[in-house]
């Protein structure tokens, strides 16, 4: 009967951590997000084939951001774009772009075949 009355009081209190923006350890949905199977390279991509397979992930919006503010500082002298106020993140095989025309976006990838992070996307 504790246990019924803890978590009574409990489940309410996470809904509403979440809504005032505090961490809750609960999954959020991923609404913006795209990916490609393929093989070749990220800058270069061709169909998948039996001995190559890859998996981009490309995530926009605030998932984007989020990930774009943990995963900083600013990667300098890298430019994607001719638009003014880019800005570039990167952490191994993730990196993250700020474009004020088209906001945040996201890569990330994984060799289909052994597992191993592999690039998302590229300039």
């Amino acid at each position: 009967m504790k246990t019924l009355l803890a978590m009574a009081l409990l489940v309410p209190s996470a809904l509403n951590a979440e809504e005032a923006g505090e961490w809750t350890g609960a999954n959020r949905p991923l609404t913006s997000a795209s990916y490609l199977i393929y093989s070749g390279e990220a800058g270069n991509r061709k169909p998948p084939t039996n001995s190559d397979k890859k998996l981009a992930i490309a995530i926009r919006g605030q998932a984007a951001r989020q990930i774009f503010e943990s995963i900083g500082p600013d990667v300098k002298g890298v430019i994607c774009s001719a638009e003014e106020g880019e800005r570039m993140r990167s952490k191994g095989e993730i990196w993250c772009s700020y474009m004020p025309g088209d906001g945040y976006m996201c890569f990330l990838g994984f060799d289909l075949r052994t597992g191993q992070p592999h690039p998302g996307g590229s300039c």
